[in-house]
């Protein structure tokens, strides 16, 4: 879905209003983050058009390569030193 019309659809679901402070911040609304799902950490690009319309794109950021993947159990016991070596060919 294109940026522009994922955030006029969401505002349709979940509309705010927030005060620009003195030092130009602002706070996300708490029904916004939860309906668009922003959590501490993401980033928010900001865009003006040549018609003066502002939009935001939301961009997820991950702390880790594997951030997402879940832990499984092997029942398998495991030595990360010892498996350090093994994978280094000593």
């Amino acid at each position: 879905m294109d940026v522009d019309r994922e955030l006029s659809c969401m505002s349709q679901r979940a509309e705010d209003e927030t005060t620009v402070t003195d030092s130009y911040s602002v706070t996300v609304p708490a029904t916004v983050r939860k309906e668009a799902d922003i959590e501490a950490g993401d980033k928010l690009r900001w865009r003006v058009d040549d018609a003066g319309e502002l939009s935001v794109e939301i961009v997820k950021q991950r702390y880790g390569a594997f951030a997402d993947l879940e832990p499984i159990d092997t029942d398998e016991a495991t030595n990360a030193a010892e498996d350090h070596d093994l994978i280094a060919g000593n």
